[in-house]
């Protein structure tokens, strides 16, 4: 008979004892599958094959909020930028580099992100931007796929999977955005209309409404009244000059002071008429992304951006890359510990119960021996119980890690925003059985020693 069935028929005969101790193996190895996974997932979330864009141009302040902001949607911007920022600034900038004529010889593409609001069903993030965010990579050889067309109207949207599956949301489907977030409960009037759903990304594109950048900005309150406008210009250390005030009061002639054109947009159908132009001076955006056409070129371009007190860019691999490693890698490797001990002491676990069991198997191991059994057989068959308990317990865990990562992914979603693929499969977890073979081989060697060593005429005797 193989010695492994030998040892299962063996632990069955204490098969309380033996179900704890594996428990308490698949616990451990439970807590550390769930640790590895959930990592895994963040590391993917917060790295470069999640991030498209070569700069993150935004307010002067934390750079590790701006890119937090507008690449993940967590938390919002500071403040905003003055148009100029996208119109002016980053062209002379790139046109200031050594040996470059335009900005296009260093840019490949520049796409501005307006933030603040969000829906007022679901509350989900809005972002307003170009259609031109939908034609690039989102993430390092990613496109994004959809269903029905790009939001080219002022008040067309499109919106990431997750908000369409959360708030049963189609192609046509009309909602409202909440003015500064869910608990400012001042709704806007406008009414904006579906015309994409984005297919899944496992990025924070799926829980984004999109909308088109122009109709943002003809919400009412979106755009700044002409004499903060001014006002705010001169505060970022631009030239406005008299005939630009009064080009600028001129433009705007449609609006008035509370920084609105008068025009209900309320329950009107947007598609097939264009609204009034907002000039640009009455503009401003929370983000500026950037693609350069080599990492090289970036890394020469920010610092130019920087240049003053306008604008700060940053590199957003660059300020991930330090939060992962000061403080989502040592909290991991904290995290690892912890667990790793928790197996530790569930092997320790599995030594005593199986070497207290020794005295009372003696007999039982004395006539195996009487029956012919070898000394080393009657190792084996110890070993072979030390390795079905690790083992066994092991598979068990790794189950049992899955499926809680399998319950705590919508939660996690929800409250943080991370997507969570419950099936990831980190390398590590290969890492772990030959562990456990040889813990179990540890634990099992000195019970294995005392069974090999029992005397068979004592034992029979006694």
């Amino acid at each position: 008979m193989n010695l492994l069935v030998i040892a299962f028929k063996s632990l069955k005969q204490r098969a309380l004892a033996s179900s704890l101790t594996a428990l308490s193996v698949a616990l451990g190895i439970m807590l550390m599958v769930s640790v590895l996974v959930i990592n895994s997932v963040v590391d993917d979330t917060f790295n470069q094959r999640s991030v498209g864009v070569s700069l993150v141009i935004g307010p002067r302040g934390s750079d590790l909020g701006n890119v937090l902001s507008a690449v993940y949607r967590i938390g919002k911007p500071s403040e905003n930028l003055p148009y100029r920022v996208l119109t002016q600034d980053i062209p002379q900038a790139a046109e200031r580099l050594p040996g470059v004529k335009k900005s296009t010889d260093v840019i490949e593409w520049v796409i501005p992100m307006t933030m603040g609001d969000v829906s007022e069903e679901g509350a989900f993030p809005v972002v307003g931007t170009t259609p031109k965010y939908f034609k690039v990579e989102y993430a390092s050889g990613k496109r994004f796929t959809k269903k029905g067309q790009l939001p080219v109207n002022p008040f067309d949207a499109m919106i990431g999977a997750q908000v369409a599956r959360e708030n049963s949301w189609d192609v046509g489907s009309q909602f409202t955005l909440i003015h500064g977030g869910a608990d400012s409960g001042h709704v806007h009037d406008e009414k904006f209309t579906v015309a994409g759903v984005l297919g899944p990304t496992g990025t924070a594109n799926d829980r984004t409404v999109f909308v088109n950048i122009e109709g943002f900005f003809l919400i009412s309150g979106h755009e700044k009244p002409p004499e903060e406008a001014i006002q705010r210009l001169r505060d970022f250390g631009y030239e406005v000059t008299p005939a630009q005030e009064a080009e600028i009061r001129e433009a705007s002639g449609g609006h008035d002071d509370h920084g609105h054109s008068g025009h209900d947009h309320s329950g009107h159908d947007h598609a097939g008429h264009a609204p009034h132009g907002i000039p640009d001076d009455l503009k401003e955006v929370s983000f500026i992304l950037v693609r350069t056409k080599s990492p090289t070129a970036s890394l020469m371009l920010a610092p130019e951006i920087n240049e003053g007190m306008r604008a700060q860019a940053v590199n957003p691999i660059i300020v991930i890359s330090k939060l992962m490693k000061l403080f989502v890698g040592n909290t991991r490797k904290l995290l690892l510990c912890l667990t790793a001990l928790i197996v530790v002491v569930a092997g320790i676990g599995i030594f005593v119960s199986i070497y207290n069991s020794m005295s009372d198997r003696k007999r039982e191991i004395a006539i195996m021996r009487a029956l012919g059994a070898h000394r080393g057989t009657v190792f084996a068959i110890i070993l072979g119980e030390s390795l079905l308990l690790c083992v066994g317990g092991g598979i068990l865990g790794l189950l049992m890690g899955h499926g809680l990562v399998v319950i705590a992914a919508p939660f996690v979603e929800s409250q943080a925003g991370i997507i969570v693929n419950p099936w990831k499969f980190d390398a590590m977890e290969l890492v772990l059985f030959p562990v456990l073979i040889g813990m179990a081989t540890l634990v099992g060697f000195l019970p294995g020693l005392t069974a090999y060593r029992t005397d068979v005429a004592d034992s029979l005797n006694d």
